[in-house]
C-alpha cells in the first residue's frame, strides 16, 4: 500500500525525491534551466519576474507530483475495496442472517415485547434498501447493468471482480503523461479543456491497468501541439502561486479522507500483505458462523 505521502516521496536508487520544499529549494538556489537546458542569463536572471517564475513551475511540478500520488492511492484503495467486498461481504452477510435468526429464536421462547423488538430491527436491517438508485448504484450505467448485477438478479453465480494491479511499466506511463499533460500546467482555458479531456481518459486507462492504451496515450499527446507560454507579469504569478497552494489544500483534504477512510485504515494494517490480511480476517469471520450456528441450533433444539 502506498499512501500519497510515500508514494510522491519514495523513488527508486538514484532517484531524487520530490517535495514542495526540495523543489523550493531548488528554485530558489538557482538550480533550474530553462526547457531549452541552456543555463539562464545574466539579463533574465536579474529580472523581477525571474524569481517568481521559477517558484510557480517547482511549485507546478510539486502539486503534479501530489496530484499522482494521491490519484494512485486512490487506485489502490478502490480495488483493495472491491477485493475486499468479494471476499468477505458472504460472510459479513451469513453473520447478519444468523444474528436476526438467533435473536428470533429467543423471541420465540421467552415472548417477551424487548425480545421482539430486537428481532424485528435485526430482520429489518437485512430488508432491501427502498430507492431503484441507491440498489443499482455502481451495478450498472449508461450502457445497462453490469454482469455482476444480472447475476446476482438471476440467481447465478457472481464472477468475482477483476483485481486491477497496474503494472510497474503502467505506473511509469502514467506518471510520465501526467507531468507532460496535467491541466495546472495551461494557462488558457481552451488548452486546459483539451488537457481535462485528455488526463480523463489516462486516468480511465490507469484504472483498468491498461498498459497498451497507456503507450497509445503517449504516442497520442507526442504528436499534439506544444504549449507555448510567453512570459507573466508579477500580478499573474502571484496569483497563480495561491491557486496552486489552494489546490494542494484541497488534494491534502482528499489524501486524509482516503488515509482516514476503513479501507484506508484496514490498508495501513497490513500495507505489504493486505491480501493476507483478508485471508485472516475471513478466518476469523468463518469462526463467528461457526459459533452463531452452533448457537442457533442449540436455541432450535431447545425450543
Amino acid at each position: 500500500m502506498t499512501t500519497p505521502e510515500a508514494e510522491q516521496g519514495g523513488g527508486g536508487a538514484g532517484e531524487e525525491r520530490v517535495t514542495p520544499e526540495g523543489d523550493a529549494a531548488r528554485a530558489e538556489g538557482g538550480e533550474h534551466r530553462p526547457e531549452g537546458g541552456a543555463a539562464q542569463t545574466e539579463g533574465e536572471a536579474a529580472r523581477p519576474e525571474a524569481r517568481l517564475e521559477r517558484a510557480v513551475r517547482a511549485a507546478e511540478q510539486a502539486l503534479i507530483e501530489y496530484e499522482i500520488a494521491v490519484e494512485t492511492f486512490r487506485v489502490e484503495i478502490e480495488n483493495f475495496s472491491r477485493l475486499h467486498e468479494q471476499k468477505l461481504g458472504p460472510l459479513y452477510g451469513r453473520l447478519e442472517e444468523l444474528d436476526a435468526r438467533i435473536l428470533e429464536a429467543r423471541a420465540a421462547r421467552s415472548g417477551d415485547p424487548e425480545d421482539r423488538r430486537r428481532a424485528e430491527e435485526a430482520r429489518a436491517r437485512l430488508a432491501p434498501i427502498p430507492g431503484v438508485e441507491e440498489l443499482l448504484h455502481g451495478w450498472m450505467d449508461d450502457s445497462g447493468l453490469f454482469p455482476e448485477a444480472v447475476a446476482m438478479l438471476t440467481d447465478q453465480a457472481v464472477r468475482p471482480p477483476q483485481r486491477v494491479r497496474p503494472s510497474e511499466e503502467a505506473r511509469k506511463l502514467y506518471r510520465e503523461l501526467a507531468r507532460k499533460a496535467h491541466p495546472d500546467l495551461a494557462q488558457e482555458e481552451k488548452e486546459r479543456e483539451r488537457r481535462e479531456e485528455f488526463i480523463t481518459r489516462v486516468n480511465a486507462a490507469y484504472a483498468r491497468g491498461d498498459e497498451a492504451e497507456l503507450r497509445e496515450l503517449a504516442e497520442e499527446w507526442a504528436k499534439g501541439p506544444e504549449l507555448k507560454r510567453g512570459p507573466s507579469r508579477a500580478e499573474e504569478l502571484y496569483a497563480r502561486l495561491e491557486w496552486l497552494a489552494q489546490r494542494k489544500e484541497l488534494l491534502a483534504l482528499l489524501a486524509k479522507e482516503l488515509e482516514e477512510s476503513a479501507i484506508g485504515h484496514m490498508l495501513q494494517l497490513a500495507p505489504d500483505d493486505p491480501d493476507g490480511l483478508l485471508d485472516e480476517i475471513g478466518q476469523q469471520l468463518l469462526t463467528q458462523v461457526t459459533e452463531r450456528e452452533r448457537e442457533l441450533a442449540a436455541l432450535l433444539a431447545e425450543g
